[in-house]
């Protein structure tokens, strides 16, 4: 990726997290990036192409972060852990503020074959950890979807309230957190 087209990506999530989607101009996204407002046309077709590939930029950076650190060899707890730590931090830090203003969710999606592909290639180990966690009757036979949805996506939730709600919470209880996720998915 070049380097301009990098700063038009990471402009256009910092005005959507503070403008939302009504208050994005291209123009704004050209001054906020430095490039003219042309150079954005270089890159993209129009400001919904734009929104798509931010929204691929966004799950790469995310898929990238959460399998920080881990390799096959850590027990699936291990990997689990690292994972819901790993997505955790990143929200605390502030490191996506599209993620923690709450407005990921309602970028634009094109829901064809090729971008489901994408996600599933881009989050090849969450998706591993849970097939490895199936397969040896470890976790509940759900969709990889619904698992993530019961267990990882806990730690983003939990860091938007510590974010914008102010929620407390101490080393003790974000190890409870993690144990009670983890519980959910796991059979008994």
């Amino acid at each position: 990726m070049t380097d301009k087209k990098e700063r038009i990506l990471v402009a256009t999530e910092k005005l959507l997290a503070t403008h939302g989607f009504h208050g994005l101009s291209m123009q704004m996204v050209a001054k906020e990036a430095q490039v003219a407002t042309g150079t954005i046309y270089r890159y993209f077709n129009d400001k919904n192409d734009l929104l798509h590939q931010l929204h691929e930029h966004i799950l790469g950076y995310i898929a990238k972060r959460i399998s920080r650190n881990i390799n096959d060899s850590m027990s699936l707890k291990q990997r689990y852990r690292t994972m819901w730590l790993n997505l955790w931090h990143m929200s605390v830090n502030g490191e996506a503020p599209l993620i923690n203003q709450g407005q990921f969710q309602h970028l634009p999606r094109d829901n064809s074959y090729e971008k489901k592909a994408l996600k599933k290639q881009l989050f090849s180990c969450v998706n591993q950890m849970f097939d490895e966690g199936k397969a040896c009757l470890l976790f509940k036979p759900l969709k990889n979807e619904i698992l993530s949805t019961l267990s990882l996506e806990t730690s983003y939730y939990l860091a938007r309230q510590k974010i914008n709600g102010g929620l407390e919470i101490t080393d003790s209880e974000l190890n409870a957190a993690i144990e009670a996720s983890w519980d959910a998915i796991i059979q008994h």
